[in-house]
């Protein structure tokens, strides 16, 4: 018997050895007190600061980034306060200013009364696990404005632009509001190709669609690349009045950039076509419908000699 506290202080000493031979920093607090009975020497070579000087945990949540520190307290100390084990991550302030990501596991220990005791867990530096989540995030927003976007131009795609229309023609039906949009294309752009090559073509396209974003001012305002030369701009809540606004807008912006163009057919200069529609949705109509209407008008624009807007 008298060999016990012996084996068990040798115990003791094995397992604080394993334990300060990991990476995770394994910690301790007393619920009573709520001061910390230990922390592993890990967490100086991590953050900077010396064990000795996590005394409480109010050390700990003041070394914590303050977006992160309202929200992790109060978890675990009403996760805590259930008795449920449960685990954080937040920043941990280093001592030279910067922060690290932290995941905090936490075991809640009780006696035998079922009263919470104490709380034991271990510190792990998932830094590196942060930072590859953080590129994916952001890689997988550039794929998804990649898949959104039309490539050459800047501007959006058809299929945002079927996305967004879908989107505006509900709520306009919804609310009874105007809707309104303008179909362009390009005069005599195969020409333009021929004469300049496609490399300027190119240029072109994409000096246009920079001139079709400025006429259309407003926020809720958008524009896309519909197709080949052909571009589209919705104008939610906007009757035919202020449309035609944006069409002229677009034309005056065209004729003060005097972008060459030489082809006998064409002029000195280019142009476009442009067809508007304005409509109060109703639910015995559809976009297609509508969009066919458009799409009508900007061919009696090209027909009838083209560099003109036909409205209604």
């Amino acid at each position: 018997m008298t060999d016990q506290p012996v084996e068990l202080a040798e115990d003791s000493s094995v397992y604080k050895a394993l334990l300060e031979s990991t990476r995770a920093i394994p910690w301790k607090i007393d619920w009573k007190t709520m001061q910390f009975a230990y922390i592993g020497p890990q967490i100086e070579p991590l953050l900077g600061w010396t064990p000795e000087s996590w005394i409480s945990v109010e050390d700990w949540a003041t070394r914590m980034h303050p977006e992160d520190q309202a929200w992790v307290v109060n978890f675990c100390v009403s996760q805590s306060e259930s008795g449920v084990d449960h685990e954080a991550d937040y920043r941990a302030l280093h001592k030279d200013g910067h922060y690290v990501w932290i995941r905090d596991v936490v075991h809640v220990v009780r006696d035998e009364q079922g009263e919470v005791q104490a709380l034991v867990g271990f510190m792990f530096d998932i830094s590196e696990r942060k930072k590859t989540e953080h590129e994916l995030a952001a890689l997988q927003q550039q794929l998804e404005e990649y898949s959104f976007k039309d490539g050459l131009t800047g501007v959006a795609n058809r299929r945002m632009f079927d996305s967004l229309m879908e989107e505006t023609w509900n709520h306009a039906l919804r609310h009874r509001h105007p809707v309104s949009v303008i179909l362009l294309d390009i005069d005599n752009f195969k020409q333009y190709n021929d004469l300049h090559g496609h490399l300027q073509g190119d240029e072109c396209l994409k000096q246009i669609a920079t001139l079709l974003e400025s006429a259309a001012k407003r926020a809720k305002d958008f524009v896309a690349r519909f197709g080949g030369e052909e571009f589209v701009i919705i104008l939610p809540e906007s009757d035919e009045e202020a449309a035609r606004k944006v069409a002229e807008r677009c034309q005056q912006l065209l004729f003060k950039a005097q972008i060459p163009h030489g082809s006998p057919e064409a002029g000195q200069r280019v142009t476009v076509s442009m067809g508007i529609g304005t409509v109060i949705p109703t639910r015995e109509q559809t976009i297609n419908d509508f969009l066919s209407l458009v799409d009508e008008r900007l061919y009696q624009a090209k027909n009838t000699g083209r560099n003109r807007i036909v409205a209604a």
